[in-house]
């Protein structure tokens, strides 16, 4: 994760570079403020991955030595199946579409949201995913 954290915040300072030459070379505000919104997303990225490669044992794609079959093997827990994904997706589709139908339609999309967002929270701790 080290080497990921390195990469992103070189990345950083390349766009906050782009990103002042483009401010005085086109006076144009929108492409500026994206690209200073950028900057912003690679150096929280590359601190995260900084601040978390300290607390985690060094990977295989830290070591120079490190071979290929070095980083195989159990990589995290992943959720096999859920629905909750789903309810959320119907959920936000509707509120997006309340938009610009009627904001009358987040009366129902609220809901959706309300529930998806609660079962994936607690998705492990009832019914029988809880031994997992």
């Amino acid at each position: 994760m080290k080497i990921q954290g390195r990469m992103f915040f070189w990345l950083s300072i390349f766009v906050l570079v782009m990103a002042v030459v483009y401010g005085v070379w086109s006076k144009e505000p929108a492409g500026t403020t994206a690209l200073f919104l950028a900057f912003g997303l690679c150096i929280m990225i590359g601190f995260y991955l900084g601040f978390t490669a300290r607390r985690v044992d060094a990977g295989a794609q830290d070591d120079k030595e490190a071979d290929v079959a070095d980083g195989a093997g159990e990589l995290g827990f992943f959720s096999p199946h859920s629905w909750q994904p789903l309810s959320l997706a119907v959920g936000g589709a509707l509120a997006f579409l309340g938009i610009a139908v009627g904001w009358w339609l987040l009366y129902f999309s609220a809901p959706l949201i309300a529930v998806g967002l609660f079962g994936w929270v607690f998705e492990y701790y009832r019914g029988e995913n809880r031994t997992q």
